[in-house]
């Protein structure tokens, strides 16, 4: 019998507005937002839902909104059915609440630890000095070569999300990331696209923000996940503590496989996929990378009756 993972969002999927729907309805998602806002010393669905978008895209802030939203729409699906998944994932920042889903890390923990993970990446670039651009239309081992080719002593581009066979994010030094965008069109990219971003993720300017997330989550308790996570360093399924830190250490330099965590996914017998929180990019990107997973997304309160009877089905 073929199985179900759920996946959640990563920075990127926000928007104003996001879970209120799960919030209005249900005393559960309205208790995610309030221990949240206990954490964070601000009204988190205040933040979510009327902004200003300008703090709301603030990386310190959109990390544990993201974190909270996802979390409130799991607890009402999770109220409302007896359902739960084989596999958990998330693109980058979503890997915390798949870790959080899983068991391994308390809610409110992990809402202040997204909540420093983000500081922490602000802080280690200074404004203008690192960049990242999606490129569209071009394989990994290309976009490899021109990340190589365009990396010039310490500043370096290097492949940060493998979202799609054909969509690859890069990020690094903005000079680098420049010139890897220019032979990116020169090689025949079908896009080019600079992402209004603050941080460049997943790239070797992140050493000093993983360094000092490292010290933090030395403060924690972490269990055992419940149900096995995929982690976007290895695309392999996590069923022990013993490397948590360190795999979300290295998260922060090191690329998120996602075509490799969804093609592994499948290949463990994974037939749908569930994206459980704000957007549906990542619904985008599954069907982008395996076509014949089937896909369900639960972004409204809306969405709730259909998901439900899928997965009772």
């Amino acid at each position: 019998m073929l199985k179900t993972a759920f996946v959640f969002p990563g920075q990127g999927s926000q928007s104003m507005g996001m879970a209120k729907s799960f919030h209005d309805s249900f005393d559960i998602a309205k208790a995610a937002f309030d221990e949240a806002s206990a954490v964070m010393g601000l009204d988190m669905a205040k933040l979510c839902f009327e902004g200003p978008e300008e703090l709301l895209n603030r990386t310190e802030y959109t990390q544990p909104a993201l974190l909270t939203a996802s979390i409130a729409t799991l607890r009402v699906l999770y109220e409302k059915t007896s359902f739960r998944p084989a596999f958990f994932a998330g693109h980058s920042l979503g890997e915390y609440t798949a870790l959080v889903a899983a068991g391994s890390l308390d809610f409110k923990e992990a809402v202040r630890l997204v909540h420093l993970r983000g500081v922490f990446m602000q802080e280690s670039v200074p404004a203008g000095v690192g960049k990242m651009c999606a490129i569209i239309g071009l394989s990994l081992p290309d976009v490899q070569v021109i990340c190589d080719s365009a990396s010039i002593d310490a500043a370096q581009v290097v492949p940060a999300n493998i979202n799609s066979p054909e969509q690859i994010v890069i990020s690094g030094a903005a000079a680098a990331v420049d010139i890897a965008a220019s032979m990116a069109k020169d090689r025949g990219a079908k896009m080019v696209v600079p992402l209004q971003v603050s941080a460049p993720s997943h790239s070797p300017l992140m050493e000093n923000a993983a360094e000092r997330l490292g010290k933090e989550l030395d403060k924690i308790t972490i269990k055992d996940p419940a149900t096995p996570v995929y982690t976007n360093v290895d695309a392999e399924p996590l069923t022990s503590k013993a490397r948590i830190k360190e795999l979300l250490c290295l998260q922060l330099t090191s690329p998120v496989r996602w075509v490799d965590i969804i093609r592994q996914m499948k290949a463990d017998g994974a037939g749908t996929v569930v994206e459980v929180g704000p957007g549906k990019v990542l619904t985008g990107l599954v069907k982008r990378t395996e076509k014949d997973l089937n896909t369900l997304n639960l972004k409204e309160a809306a969405d709730l009756e259909k998901v439900v009877a899928a997965l009772g089905a």
